[in-house]
């Protein structure tokens, strides 16, 4: 009984972390646009967002 539990549990403690990993990189490793001034980077979805260039890559400054 022990194996069979054992057998189901690793995969899918697996199957939750390869999930997780995915979601994270998709959500908060997104690269950004290349700038060069403000002007180049896209507008904000929101009005309080306030997206700037920053060293050569767009970045979110705001809320």
């Amino acid at each position: 009984m022990a194996k069979i539990l054992k057998f189901v549990y690793v995969p899918i403690l697996y199957l939750s972390i390869l999930l997780v990993l995915t979601i994270y990189d998709q959500v908060y490793f997104n690269n950004s646009p290349p700038c060069v001034t403000d002007k180049d980077c896209p507008r904000p979805q929101f009005r309080k967002s306030n997206v700037r260039c920053r060293n050569g890559y767009c970045v979110n400054l705001g809320n």
